[in-house]
């Protein structure tokens, strides 16, 4: 069959995406690996349930330190762009405090693109994952997280959302914390935004158990299955 028969029915549609990424994520042992995976996963629902979102209707494409979600095409995208990353900050500053910090602190770079992709056999194809996991990995934002230690949360914009969430004022997000960056990946260009100066963010009440209660203990609730095993 041609590939254009195969295709036929493929359509671009604008989606946000978001991208996480746990720092020093492979300087943990497996058991580090293993909480540092599912402290993440009940964070971020706790993050998005606080602002009203539904982590449920996100497609996930997960790794072993963090995930590549795509958003419901109906999503308020200035919600999840200031008030769900503030949330997220603040739930985890006050995760990390009441941890006690050491090698359990859990600290994370934040990457968010509005653009067009499709769904695919392997996980979204297109334009949008591409240029987020870009500006996940940019190094402006790596060393924005080193240099600045007393930081949960490093963020990074697409220079696009920048322009149309982030200076409207529809957006809870200062602009002025904002500076341009250019990322230079395999012979791509790309433009985005670094939040260098961190929002205020509001103090939470004590989140450790939440976080627990979020998604199970850590002895087994809701592990992949790994290929020929037991689950």
């Amino acid at each position: 069959m041609p590939l254009k028969d195969v295709y036929a029915d493929v359509r671009l549609t604008y989606r946000l995406v978001l991208a996480v990424d746990v720092e020093k994520y492979s300087t943990r042992d497996a058991r580090g690996q293993l909480r540092a995976q599912t402290d993440l996963r009940n964070i971020l629902s706790l993050a998005a349930q606080d602002v009203g979102l539904d982590r449920s209707l996100w497609y996930e494409q997960v790794s072993g330190d963090g995930e590549l979600a795509v958003l419901p095409e109906d999503v308020d995208v200035s919600l999840v762009v200031g008030d769900f990353t503030r949330r997220l900050e603040a739930i985890l500053g006050e995760f990390n405090r009441e941890r006690g910090g050491g090698g359990g602190r859990l600290r994370l770079r934040v990457a968010l693109h509005h653009g067009t992709l499709t769904p695919g056999p392997f996980g979204p194809a297109g334009d949008a994952p591409i240029v987020v996991s870009r500006l996940l990995n940019a190094k402006p934002l790596r060393r924005l997280l080193a240099d600045q230690q007393h930081r949960d949360v490093a963020l990074i914009v697409s220079q696009t959302l920048f322009q149309d969430v982030v200076r409207t004022g529809f957006c809870c997000l200062d602009p002025c914390d904002f500076e341009p960056v250019r990322v230079n990946a395999k012979g791509v260009l790309y433009h985005g935004f670094v939040q260098r100066r961190a929002a205020e963010v509001e103090i939470v009440q004590p989140v450790l158990r939440a976080v627990g209660e979020a998604g199970g203990a850590i002895h087994g609730a809701n592990l992949v299955a790994l290929p020929g095993g037991r689950g």
